[in-house]
């Protein structure tokens, strides 16, 4: 089992020093906008991944006019008591430990602490680009494999790599393909294993997602995904070669598995473009609850589950239905923020549930 137990912030966003225990498998933090919700969701994701799930660059979590920060935390993992530490000591100098042990690679913690988030501007994972997508895929495969957050951060470094290349062939008016050579035989290993693993995931991944959109929806709807990728159409190695000449035209790699989709059909249409928002919403929960169970299934014991504000513009029965789920049918920790609260203590209490409130 996985739980947080407390967590300290120092000089972190909203916070200049602020301590707060966590006495309840159920959480709920509620208070105005501004008032540090899901700052503190942040500092728990912090200690999960290394990093910022809002903001790419660690220098702006640290609280105005700091160039650092201090996040403290204190876990129970399968019985034994643990403390993660992270420390911005100033731009790009952070140091993250575990019981005192410093990681060399923050790479190594990812999966240790399984966490799943879902925050408003998630919703750009149903609507947005294919970027999104790929982004929440590579997040669950990482937490899951480590040869695969491996494979990963190796294929975007040459893949860089490459297209610095590229576009000096545009400025030098020089095509030395003897480089690109030794590149296009480096990519190939890391992008044929990423490939190959998110197609034998999918298999299981998509009809679970399925099965959770219609329990949440409650009604009968017909979804369908497909998974995208010009690998199918043939190898690696080929599609770099053959792409070769657009590349340079393009100045950037175009053909690869940073180019993969995951395509939503409701019916046999594309579900962004006619789906409802409650629709997108059911859908964009049972994608996250989904990741949820794997993570579950493949840790050995459920991972913590940080809601952010997400009952906005959600209708009741969606509400309840959620909520059964992820508080009475889930077994794992649950922090939920809300900017109602008599909204989600009804909710709470409907259920017959234990809970602890904090107030900002």
């Amino acid at each position: 089992m996985l739980q947080i137990k407390d967590i300290k912030l120092t000089q972190f966003k909203n916070y200049n020093c602020r301590n707060f225990e966590f006495t309840r498998r159920i959480v709920c933090i509620c208070g105005n906008n501004g008032t540090g919700k899901t700052s503190l969701l942040d500092a728990i994701h912090y200690l999960c991944f290394t990093k910022s799930y809002f903001i790419r660059s660690d220098s702006n979590s640290a609280h105005q006019g700091q160039n650092g920060f201090r996040i403290e935390g204190k876990f129970f993992l399968n019985g034994k008591e643990e403390k993660a530490l992270c420390i911005l000591r100033e731009p790009g100098k952070k140091e993250f430990s575990v019981n005192g042990d410093t990681y060399e690679k923050f790479s190594q913690h990812i999966g240790h602490y399984p966490c799943v988030i879902i925050a408003p501007d998630d919703a750009q994972l149903i609507t947005g680009g294919s970027e999104e997508r790929r982004k929440f895929l590579d997040a669950l495969l990482s937490q899951l494999d480590a040869e695969y957050l491996k494979s990963l951060i190796t294929y975007n470094k040459i893949l860089q790599q490459r297209n610095a290349l590229l576009r000096s062939f545009a400025e030098s008016g020089i095509n030395d393909f003897s480089v690109m050579d030794i590149l296009d035989k480096q990519l190939i290993e890391p992008g044929s294993f990423i490939f190959n693993a998110r197609k034998k995931f999918l298999t299981r991944f998509f009809p679970m997602v399925i099965r959770l959109y219609l329990e949440i929806a409650q009604q009968p709807e017909e979804i369908q995904f497909l998974f995208e990728s010009e690998l199918l159409n043939g190898s690696f190695g080929e599609l770099l070669k053959n792409s070769r000449q657009k590349d340079c035209r393009a100045q950037r790699s175009t053909c690869g598995i940073h180019k993969d989709d995951l395509e939503i059909f409701l019916g046999k249409l594309l579900f962004r473009n006619i789906a409802s928002q409650g629709q997108r919403k059911s859908l964009l929960f049972a994608l996250k609850l989904a990741e949820m169970e794997i993570l579950k299934k493949e840790k050995g014991f459920t991972p913590l589950l940080l809601l952010d504000d997400v009952f906005e513009k959600l209708d009741e029965s969606r509400i309840a239905n959620l909520l059964q789920y992820v508080c009475i049918n889930n077994e794992g920790q649950v922090f939920i923020t809300d900017t109602n609260r008599e909204r989600m203590e009804q909710h709470l209490k409907s259920m017959a549930t234990t809970y602890q409130l904090i107030e900002l």
